[in-house]
């Protein structure tokens, strides 16, 4: 019996999968990535090593999930969201260590936002599309523009 279903064209090394889990055509997933139960990864993603994702994530097509990145459980990545993971980059140089950027339970980031690395998004919090979170986000909060500023916070989210 199939635990997961992985598309023919996906490139999965990890052997971590969570049963339920669907991983879609040009994804790309490194052997050390954690993934669980009920996630969806759609085409053109690509999950780095040091990576946990929980269980009933959505992660839409063209992300990049870096080194030091941590999905909570029903977590929900809009199309071409980028996380970085590195401070300070340079070609050729690397970290020994990535900061952890965390995504509390049931947060959701809008496409094309940009996340920077070692901040957290709290539980149920949105960032809307297109912004740039360069700090922490707490819990229920809706965040929006370029650097991102909490606009609301969510009752009964």
């Amino acid at each position: 019996m199939v635990k997961y279903f992985i598309h023919d064209l996906a490139f999965v090394e990890t052997e971590v999968i969570g049963k339920g889990t669907r991983i879609w055509a040009f994804a790309h997933v490194l052997k050390g990535a954690k993934i669980g139960e009920n996630v969806n990864i759609c085409d053109h993603v690509f999950i780095e090593n040091d990576v946990e994702i929980g269980n009933n994530v959505t992660i839409k097509c063209g992300v990049q999930v870096w080194d030091g990145i941590r999905l909570k459980d029903n977590v929900f990545v809009g199309p071409n969201v980028t996380f970085t993971n590195d401070p300070f980059p340079r070609s050729k140089k690397y970290l020994d260590r990535y900061p952890e950027t965390i995504v509390e339970e049931s947060a959701s980031i809008g496409a094309n936002a940009t996340i920077l690395p070692g901040v957290t998004i709290g539980k149920n919090a949105m960032v809307g599309a297109g912004a740039v979170v360069t700090q922490n986000i707490p819990d229920d909060a809706v965040a929006i523009g370029n650097p991102a500023k909490i606009i609301k916070y969510l009752q009964g989210a």
